[in-house]
């Protein structure tokens, strides 16, 4: 196979959005995965469907990425779906690590290298802090951080750029809050809001850096399809806002109070070290991506949550 899009992490959120919408252009779609025959059912219409896992150091999956036009790497353990224990921990990283280190070593031995390698990452890269206001605003040159969720990021990186050595463009998306009914923050909150419960999350100071699904993807197909994209890249709007600010504008949109935050302690016992990740936040810019021009369809939080919830994307 020539020219084709391989796709890992196909069957998340994003994803799911991003393989749909390059097999609605016509692009011959590759989907990379633990379990085909659900990706299968999942995303209908892919060119193929093939075994791999980020354990995988070698397989049939390294056919296809030989002549790839592009690999994008979205695969990994998700971190907050359960209490972290070292063992969450240790899965979380390795499932990033390993995944996109094997990914880089059937890029170098392919005898026709893909064209481009676009890496997930996050902004938990610059570190995690509590509160909004003694917050850095950070943009793609911001210092890294220091935590567990840093680490993963500075590794995952790491593996990544490895792609530049045999002459491969490579994108690092650092992307933030991804708002989508289908996952995430916003998923989880809306039952609660929806029966007149809901709140902020912890002190409800902390900065939430968020992105629009349609946004996300179109920024991710500029990656794929621009050549003048290359490097980290924030993926966020342009318009932080703190918990207390996004319980606000999600309550005013579904016509319900934000009255009843969730304390710290309550998200700690139920997620472990977890929790703390998810009662911090990031104040991060899209330096790269404004610098390109790239027009938001969904720069303020209202109008994307009412689009959102609206047509339950």
């Amino acid at each position: 196979m020539q020219g084709h899009i391989v796709i890992t992490g196909a069957t998340g959120v994003i994803g799911t959005e991003l393989a749909l919408k390059l097999i609605g252009r016509g692009e011959k779609v590759v989907v990379f995965a633990r379990l085909p025959i659900v990706a299968a059912r999942n995303i209908p219409g892919a060119a193929e469907y093939v075994q791999w896992d980020a354990d995988m150091e070698s397989g049939q999956w390294m056919d296809f990425v030989n002549g790839a036009k592009a690999v994008i790497h979205l695969a990994g353990k998700p971190l907050l779906e359960s209490r972290w224990n070292e063992a969450h921990k240790n899965k979380c990283y390795e499932s990033r690590i390993f995944g996109t280190r094997h990914l880089v070593q059937a890029i170098t031995v392919a005898s026709e290298k893909p064209k481009v390698f676009i890496s997930s990452s996050a902004i938990g890269y610059y570190g995690s802090f509590y509160r909004c206001e003694d917050t850095p605003e950070m943009d793609e040159t911001g210092s890294k951080g220091n935590d567990f969720l840093a680490k993963i990021c500075v590794d995952w990186e790491k593996e990544a750029v490895a792609a530049e050595k045999s002459g491969v463009r490579t994108v690092l998306l650092r992307t933030g809050i991804v708002l989508s009914t289908k996952g995430g923050m916003l998923q989880k909150m809306l039952p609660s809001f929806r029966f007149f419960l809901g709140g902020s999350i912890g002190s409800g100071r902390q900065c939430i850096s968020w992105i629009h699904i349609n946004d996300e993807i179109a920024a991710i197909l500029e990656a794929l399809y621009n050549t003048d994209y290359h490097g980290a890249i924030n993926l966020v709007s342009p318009k932080p806002v703190t918990m207390k600010e996004f319980a606000e504008e999600l309550g005013a949109v579904l016509g319900r109070p934000a009255l009843l935050p969730v304390p710290e302690f309550v998200v700690q016992l139920l997620m472990g070290e977890g929790g703390e990740y998810a009662v911090k936040g990031q104040k991060i810019k899209p330096g790269f991506l404004q610098k390109k021009g790239f027009a938001f369809r969904y720069p303020k939080l209202s109008d994307a949550l009412a689009d959102l919830i609206e047509y339950k994307k």
